[in-house]
């Protein structure tokens, strides 16, 4: 899945990149990442060793800086109440709201005691965070883990919805979020779409709501990145099939985030994958992020995304 906390450190390649960013990409470590643009920048917080959470900003998806850390261990004062004997950060999600920024993040693993998402407010895109002080969602267990949180801010409501869940029970689950960002109002119902396995995300375009996550196992071939559609950003969904799948050269994409870019309107996709593995898995080492530009049909559709 997305969550370092079964893998190995992963590097970083961004390709198929738009027409300012076309020269041979840049490495570095991080898997799962958000992706944002903000202040003029580009942005991407990427999962990173599990210790800590940083953002790397860049003014055109080509040449990449390394901000200060956002997050790490001694930063989140309840991280060791539930006295587990390790814990692992991954899966930050980014969001501009209230004027300020709001960090959202994964603390696992899942066993022996349940993964926690927590919240920090940030005063800018690169901190500095100052965590919550409390878990947002600490409700792990029974068929549902606590993972990869992903929260969407309504254009037409303006409300804002946290989507959560994956791997252990490989369910759905979403909550309304009070105005302060970092409190749950309600939780809102809603089923899990087909081949769901982790790693959601929302976005709207002209009216559509798209939920997209990961199926599959995050070691194969089989992980790849599937879509639904619905009229609210809380279902009833539509299942509309795979867009990103193994193809001869990478294998397993997934754990992604949508971004259209405000200076052209196209839309992008960053996501994680194997590269070098000529078998169908199970694969060790570390994963690589791409960044592959999408394209819609008249009919609103996603079309398969073909990795570069």
């Amino acid at each position: 899945m997305r969550k370092l906390a079964l893998g190995a450190l992963a590097g970083l390649v961004l390709a198929a990149l738009p027409a300012h960013a076309q020269d041979t990409p840049s490495f570095f470590d991080g898997a799962d990442p958000d992706f944002e643009v903000a202040e003029g920048q580009y942005w991407l917080y990427p999962t990173f060793g599990g210790k800590t959470l940083v953002a790397w900003h860049s003014l055109d998806m080509q040449k990449w800086e390394k901000g200060p850390v956002l997050l790490d261990h001694s930063m989140i004062p309840w991280i060791e109440d539930d006295h587990a004997p390790e814990h692992r950060l991954w899966a930050p999600d980014m969001v501009r709201a209230n004027g300020r920024y709001y960090f959202y993040y994964s603390i696992g693993p899942q066993n022996p005691t349940p993964s926690r998402i927590g919240v920090a407010v940030c005063e800018g895109p690169a901190g500095p965070c100052k965590d919550s002080g409390k878990p947002l969602v600490n409700d792990g267990g029974h068929g549902f883990e606590a993972i990869d949180p992903a929260v969407f801010v309504d254009p037409k409501s303006g409300k804002r919805y946290l989507y959560a869940g994956g791997s252990a029970g490989a369910t759905l689950r979403v909550w309304l979020l009070k105005p302060d960002m970092v409190s749950i109002d309600r939780e809102v119902k809603v089923k899990t779409p087909p081949h769901f396995t982790e790693g959601s995300f929302m976005f709207e375009r002209k009216g559509t709501y798209y939920l997209s996550y990961s199926s599959g196992n995050f070691r194969d071939t089989t992980y790849s990145v599937h879509y639904a559609t619905a009229s609210s950003p809380v279902g009833p969904w539509k299942y509309r099939g795979a867009i990103l799948v193994s193809d001869a050269r990478y294998k397993g994409p997934g754990h992604h985030a949508f971004l259209r870019d405000p200076k052209d309107g196209r839309w992008y996709i960053a996501y994680h994958r194997w590269e070098g593995q000529p078998h169908d898995g199970p694969y060790t080492g570390s994963r690589r992020v791409a960044i592959t530009s999408v394209t819609f049909g008249k009919d609103g559709s996603i079309l398969p995304i073909k990795m570069d």
